[in-house]
């Protein structure tokens, strides 16, 4: 299993010589990482064929990664090498998100790939790791630069950090060692700190990079765009121009096989304590002194902390949990969440959550934060809308609706205004315009959530992943809601059919002069 000299990536003569993507030639010249190896535990899962792999071979092949890196994949699977190889181009040829191969790209990407396996909780395994890095310098030259990816279940976290530490292979003596965990990042405060005690034992938490791929997403970054490179906008995000704001991730699928982790879990450890608070802190913090890692995660510490606290006794007054029955979605009909396959008999496993978040700070004062995540919602999209004051005077007739500044994160990502201007004619009628920008109007493809997220890893960025702090206080603004869910959970399950936009409470947390944006 010995490491050969990288092959060239296609497409590195020069910018835009790829043919594909002219617009990641600035980030060629200057975000090449150094040579290094990524590991990957869990290369045989489900998120390594789906995701991992072709993020890896996009930035390969888009001349990226520098002309010294290689992979190797690492399961308890019993492969060889030319298996595994085998496995993973197959991953790549399947996969919907996998960029079109130029002629030879994935022969030559082949020949980055190798494979060890055994057992995660002894030491062998993580020697063979240590001898593809020793090949990997002789093949490469210079450090042992190294990513370690875990793609696993959470119960391997521990030990795979452990045996690591054991070997040596977080010590960056010889060369960068970084780590980078998936999430569920623990499943409530208290394992979420014993995770991080356990994980700095071994590694610094400047080595430490907790994922989460929805920060990856081009929208996500082009929020601090808009907000702070435009005089236009910061001016008016606060109190005084912004009635409300709403943030949307909505799934339109069920489980999807995924019963036996989504009973542990529900909606909220899936989704609010991750990924919509994470979009959260960045539409509510303070601009930043500098556009650096260190800046922009001390922000969104000072806003997270600034939300009011839910203890169990608020619960009932800003949250509403609901679980899908069965409906129709796209026509056609579907299950409920307790006939899904795998879930026990009479489950209270919350699938939608909508909580209204208050921030005590001079910002915001006054201003409520609604998120709201669903399974089986009538469609998958996910937005952030900051939706502003009517007027003080209605002089127009008919009444004006509020302007709404709306970043759509996913499907069709990009950026609207809805504002209200004259209809054509001799009388004064206002109606509704909106100015819509798309990302599509760049004509070039989107990168992978992934393939942003693992460059940055590699070149030691750590502006998109959440720091210890944050995950820390996002679980303490969750614990109530999580108590609650566990302690008394709700009797009307299901209240809402499948093909909805959740349960009728959710329209009275929003309030009567409110309305949920219909996606």
């Amino acid at each position: 299993m010995s490491a050969a000299p990288n092959p060239q990536a296609p497409g590195t003569d020069g910018p835009g010589a790829d043919g594909q993507n002219p617009f990641r030639a600035a980030m060629r010249r200057n975000r090449a990482p150094e040579p290094a190896t990524l590991v990957i535990f869990g290369a045989t899962g489900d998120l390594a064929r789906r995701k991992l792999l072709p993020a890896v071979f996009g930035l390969w092949q888009d001349g990226l990664l520098g002309s010294a890196f290689n992979i190797v994949g690492v399961g308890r699977q019993e492969m060889t090498d030319d298996q595994f190889k085998d496995y993973a181009l197959e991953a790549l040829q399947s996969s919907k998100e996998t960029d079109a191969p130029q002629p030879g790209a994935l022969e030559k990407f082949r020949e980055l790939l190798y494979y060890e396996y055994g057992d995660f909780g002894g030491d062998e395994v993580y020697d063979l790791v240590r001898q593809e890095l020793d090949r990997a310098q002789d093949a490469h030259g210079g450090r042992k630069n190294a990513l370690f990816y875990l793609s696993t279940p959470p119960s391997l976290f521990e030990p795979i950090s452990n045996g690591l530490g054991r070997l040596g292979l977080a010590d960056e003596s010889e060369g960068w060692r970084r780590l980078v965990i998936e999430k569920p990042f623990g499943r409530d405060l208290d394992s979420a700190r014993e995770l991080n005690g356990t994980i700095h034992r071994v590694w610094d938490e400047s080595q430490v990079y907790r994922i989460d791929h929805y920060l990856g997403k081009e929208t996500v970054q082009n929020l601090m765009a808009i907000r702070f490179g435009n005089a236009i906008f910061e001016p008016l995000w606060n109190r005084a121009m912004i009635d409300h704001v709403q943030i949307t991730a909505a799934e339109d699928l069920g489980l999807e096989g995924r019963a036996g982790y989504y009973e542990e879990a529900g909606v909220i450890r899936d989704m609010l304590q991750n990924h919509l608070l994470q979009l959260f802190a960045l539409t509510a913090m303070e601009p930043p002194v500098a556009f650096d890692a260190g800046a922009i995660r001390d922000e969104k510490v000072k806003v997270l902390r600034a939300v009011r606290p839910i203890p169990a006794e608020r619960v009932p007054e800003v949250a509403v949990r609901g679980q899908y029955g069965p409906g129709t979605l796209y026509g056609e009909a579907v299950p409920g969440y307790r006939e899904e396959p795998g879930v026990k008999e009479g489950s209270p496993t919350p699938t939608y959550v909508a909580v209204k978040l208050e921030v005590d700070n001079w910002r915001w004062q006054g201003v409520p934060f609604f998120l709201r995540t669903g399974k089986r919602l009538p469609k998958k999209v996910t937005e952030i809308a900051v939706v502003f004051k009517r007027p003080p005077l209605g002089m127009f007739p008919g009444g004006l609706e509020r302007n709404v500044l709306a970043f759509r994160i996913q499907p069709d990502e990009g950026v609207s205004l809805k504002f209200s201007s004259k209809s054509p004619g001799q009388e004064m009628v206002l109606r509704e315009v909106v100015m819509d920008f798309r990302y599509d109007a760049f004509g070039a493809q989107l990168e992978s959530p992934y393939s942003r997220l693992l460059l940055d890893a590699m070149l030691g960025d750590a502006t998109l992943f959440p720091r210890e702090d944050e995950v820390d206080c996002a679980w303490q603004i969750v614990s109530g809601l999580l108590e609650t869910a566990e302690g008394t959970p709700p009797q009307d399950f299901p209240n809402y059919p499948a093909g909805t936009w959740g349960p009728e409470a959710a329209d009275e947390l929003i309030g009567p002069d409110r309305r949920w944006r219909r996606l």
